[in-house]
């Protein structure tokens, strides 16, 4: 998870770096007055999305799948838990009804 997050960090990086130089070579258009820094925020961020979507498609999905196993492992430990302490209250009831 953590190298997709890098590698989608890096694609941004790269098109705020592509859009800046754009911007201020004149070739893409300032924002309005102040909002140059801001303008180029979201032009890059408008652009790393379909790049980051398409390239690191398997990336991506290898990160799926270790969020599936660890909610798969996270729910397979807490039926678990409830089948013990099911286990647990018929036990003591058992015992309480013999008494």
């Amino acid at each position: 998870m953590l190298r997709y997050t890098l590698m989608r960090l890096g694609i941004f990086a790269g098109c705020f770096v592509v859009v800046w130089g754009l911007v201020y070579s004149g070739i893409a258009p300032r924002g309005l007055g102040d909002s140059n820094g801001m303008w180029v925020l979201l032009l890059a961020l408008v652009l790393s999305a379909p790049i980051s979507f398409v390239v690191l498609r398997k990336e991506r999905d290898r990160a799926s799948e270790q969020i599936v196993r660890k909610v798969d492992r996270v729910k397979a430990d807490m039926e678990a838990n409830r089948s013990q302490e099911d286990l647990a209250d018929d036990t003591a009831r058992a015992q309480g009804q013999t008494s």
